[in-house]
Parts: structure tokens; sequence; C-alpha cells
């Protein structure tokens, strides 16, 4: 088994706990699980790339530009209220 092969666990477990970041009731802890997620797609976009799995790095293209989104979404509130 290659080392980069090995890979797909770490990427594994940051996805997972940043999912459980991100349900957090507390903005710090939402904030940093787009952090993590956005550290997971990297992860999962390296193995991808091992893997020449493509489909995988454009999802996880896809999913960066979402947590990058959530990222914004997640900074202090300017008192206008979430518009989506």
């Amino acid at each position: 088994m290659d080392l980069l092969d090995l890979l797909q666990w770490p990427a594994f477990a940051a996805s997972v706990s940043a999912a459980w970041l991100i349900a957090s009731r507390d903005r710090g802890r939402r904030n940093l699980g787009f952090w993590v997620f956005l550290g997971s797609n990297a992860l999962w976009a390296t193995w991808g790339i091992h893997t020449s799995a493509y489909a995988l790095i454009a999802l996880q293209a896809c999913l960066a530009a979402l947590n990058v989104r959530g990222l914004f979404k997640t900074e202090p509130d300017s008192g206008k209220g979430d518009k989506s």
C-alpha cells in the first residue's frame, strides 16, 4: 500500500469532525468547522489526484467554494440578518 493511499483516513476524520463542528450553535465552532472542511477538501483532492479520481477532485473544488461561502456567513453579524 502506497503512503498516499492512507491519506483518505485523515481526510475522512477531518470531514466527520468538520460536520460535527458545523452543527454547533456556537459561531466560533461553526467557523472552525468550515476551516476543517477546507482542510479535508485539500486532503481529498490530493488523494483524488493520486488515484486519478477526477470527479472527486471536481467535487472537492465545488465543496471548497461552498465552505468559503460558509466562512463569510459565520463572520460577525452587521445587524442586517441573514438573507441567505
